[in-house]
């Protein structure tokens, strides 16, 4: 389960290039309409955002995709223990509609898989769809003995070992770790709420 497996990200003829960075301060209105129109509004009902209420991400591992100079990507990572074990949790993954046959999600995922890796990490936790994170070494092989703070569908709790055994006899519950967020909540996020109409390619919850 070792290995990152690399997805080539395929252009379309007319389109313009995009970038992945580190987020900024100033995404923080993009990102938040870009993850209301994804998931919708009430996506602060979902079981994994208990693991991210009030915490920062992970140093480093907060990214963001750019194209033609606006956000279209984000994918951030957390801190949690599963089961005592540290670990990370990754989502929400989000690309916008306009976007999405860029290969946008993947770059973010390799990117942020490989910069948990140059980080130390020796694992990633995520609640989605097996068949399209299979494709990056995610499975559901170590995660069994795992819960989260809320109703799941087991069959979407995979993980990935950055390092070989990072989750061996992982059993019980994943509970946040991270630090606590300084981000301040903008006026701007309410009112940019619903602005778009965006549908998400696979993701991360």
């Amino acid at each position: 389960m070792t290995n990152l497996r690399k997805t080539p990200i395929v252009l379309t003829p007319k389109a313009a290039p995009f970038a992945i960075r580190a987020e900024r301060a100033t995404d923080v209105v993009a990102r938040e309409a870009l993850l209301d129109a994804c998931f919708g509004e009430n996506r602060h009902m979902r079981t994994c955002q208990r693991l991210r209420d009030g915490r920062a991400p992970a140093e480093g591992l907060a990214l963001s995709a750019a194209r033609r100079g606006q956000l279209v990507g984000t994918v951030r990572l957390w801190h949690v223990s599963a089961g005592g074990l540290p670990a990370l949790v990754l989502g929400p993954l989000a690309v916008d509609a306009t976007s999405r046959e860029l290969g946008i999600g993947a770059a973010l995922m390799v990117e942020a898989l490989a910069a948990a890796r140059a980080r130390g990490h020796g694992a990633v936790i995520l609640l989605g769809d097996a068949p399209y994170y299979a494709r990056f070494g995610f499975s559901a092989e170590k995660t069994g003995g795992l819960s989260l703070p809320g109703p799941f569908e087991r069959e979407r709790l995979l993980a990935f070992e950055l390092r070989e055994g990072a989750l061996d006899g992982a059993w019980g519950m994943i509970v946040p770790t991270g630090a606590a967020s300084l981000e301040i909540a903008l006026p701007e996020i309410k009112a940019a709420r619903g602005r778009r109409a965006a549908r998400l390619v696979p993701r991360a919850a």
